[in-house]
This record gives structure tokens, C-alpha cells and sequence, in this order.
């Protein structure tokens, strides 16, 4: 049983490999654009292709029998049909719900023919890593909401519940939203932060224009639509957030946000 990654070296797909190896899988393949620069493990099978360029991926799907699927929302109707008609029978896919922005992900998906598990993740804890250049300057991280309340997951933990469903039947025509497991506001994330860092952090109320000017450095042309679409415009329904997902579905527990700010912490300490 052959299993694709596609997105292979990217933050995702390159962990889910480790997390199939983990879990005994002896037969995987990596999708990747430049397999000489790919560092996967001995015995992966590492293949050249991008998600952007599915006529390119016939043989990167012979004789893949499931596959890892990376949001690509632009060609996923064109994958999708390259997998299919090269035996391609199950993909476990990274997505949102329909309404969502990824959401024509599992849509795409769930009219493909292929048997599915949707990934739907809250917001990842690696995106405070936004925050790092302001961190690193000034001390400070400036957002519009400090009350604002997640239950961020590590994306180790999406990898692991990839690893799962891509390992075992028992996950088929499952949408599994996916969280962390605990619900914490933006200034919680950042007193967590300070602790790791061991330094005095301050959360500091802003405007819009303010906000967008701290996040420019680290985001570049996304800010403005970061700010307008998720910290402007993004209510999560922080009571209802699946908080036991990851443990529930792995059988191990959820990395907590205080462990990722421990473990990460030379990451928001550079310039």
C-alpha cells in the first residue's frame, strides 16, 4: 500500500511523513519541487511534481493506493481527477468547512469519486510566529482584541491525526475539525510566550492601521487581509471548539500551547 504525501517539505506534509514512519507505514512516497534539496528520510521514495501542475503528476500517482492531499485550491479538481484515473482510491485532505476558504478543498474532494477524511483545523499555533519581529524589537505584540479566544493546534498534531486516518479505514467520510486543547485568548498566548522567552511581553490594544503596520514586516502583502478577514472579522465559537479532537482521535494528547511556546522559543528571539 503506497502512500503520497503532496506538500511533502512544506510544514505539514513534511511532519506528516515523520508521523507515518512513526506509525510503521513501509511504502511512502513524498511529492516534492526539488527532490534533491528534500531531506526526508532513508526509504522514502521522493518524487518531483507540484499540486500547481497536475497534468505533471501521472507518475507521481502510480500505483498510490492513498494520498495526503495539501489545500490547492486553484488545481484540486485537476488532482483530484489525475488521481483518480491512476487508482488513487482514498485522500486525506487539509481543508475547511465549505464556507470556509479552503472550504472548496473538501468540496472538491467529496465530488471527486474518492473515498475522504477532512481535515478542518483551528488556527495553527505556529501562526503567532507573526509575532516574532515585534517580539524580538520591541516587547509588545499589537492586535485589535486581546479577549479574542482560540483553541490554537500545533501542526504536528494535524500531522498526526493525517498519519491516522491514512494508516486505518475506520476514518473514512469522517469531516474531523480539529483544535487544541485548550482555549486561550490572544493575550493568554502571549503571557505563555513571556514565560517560555523569559522576558516581560505586553499585549497592546491597536487600530487597524496600527495593527497593520506591526504585523508588515513579518507578513508583507497578506497583512491587510490578515488583519480585515481574522482579527478584524473572525469570531471563533470559543465554547464549542473541539478541544479533545487530536487525543481523541490519535489516542495521544494534544501538544498544549505553553509546551510549542517552550520548544519554540529561539524562533522569536531573532530580528
Amino acid at each position: 500500500m503506497t502512500i503520497l504525501v503532496t506538500g511533502a517539505t512544506g510544514n505539514i506534509g513534511r511532519m506528516v511523513v515523520d508521523q507515518l514512519i512513526a506509525g510503521g507505514a513501509q511504502d511512502i512516497r513524498a511529492l516534492t519541487i526539488d527532490p534533491a534539496k528534500a531531506a526526508l528520510p532513508e526509504g522514502v521514495q521522493v518524487v518531483r511534481g507540484h499540486l500547481g501542475r497536475p497534468k505533471d503528476l501521472r507518475a507521481a500517482f502510480a500505483d498510490v493506493d492513498r494520498m495526503y492531499l495539501a489545500p490547492a485550491p486553484d488545481t484540486v479538481v485537476d488532482v483530484l481527477a489525475a488521481a483518480r484515473a491512476a487508482g488513487v482510491r482514498y485522500v486525506v485532505d487539509l481543508s475547511g468547512e465549505p464556507e470556509s476558504w479552503w472550504g472548496t478543498v473538501s468540496s472538491a474532494v467529496e465530488a471527486s469519486g474518492l473515498a475522504w477524511t477532512h481535515l478542518w483545523p483551528a488556527d495553527f499555533m505556529e501562526n503567532s510566529l507573526t509575532w516574532a519581529q515585534q517580539i524580538a524589537a520591541t516587547g509588545t505584540v499589537r492586535e485589535p482584541h486581546p479577549e479574542t479566544a482560540t483553541a490554537p493546534i500545533a501542526m504536528v498534531d494535524i500531522a498526526a491525526v493525517a498519519a491516522s486516518a491514512l494508516l486505518t479505514d475506520e476514518h473514512r467520510a469522517r469531516a474531523y475539525p480539529l483544535a487544541g486543547p485548550q482555549v486561550l485568548t490572544r493575550a493568554d498566548l502571549v503571557d505563555h510566550l513571556a514565560v517560555a522567552l523569559r522576558r516581560d511581553l505586553r499585549f497592546v490594544r491597536s487600530t487597524r492601521a496600527e495593527t497593520i503596520a506591526a504585523l508588515q514586516p513579518a507578513m508583507g502583502a497578506n497583512t491587510t487581509w490578515y488583519v480585515d478577514n481574522v482579527l478584524l472579522d473572525y469570531t471563533p465559537p470559543a465554547d464549542s471548539l473541539p478541544v479533545t479532537s487530536v487525543g481523541d482521535i490519535t489516542g495521544r494528547p494534544a501538544t498544549t500551547f505553553a509546551r510549542w511556546a517552550h520548544d519554540n522559543a529561539g524562533r522569536f528571539t531573532v530580528v
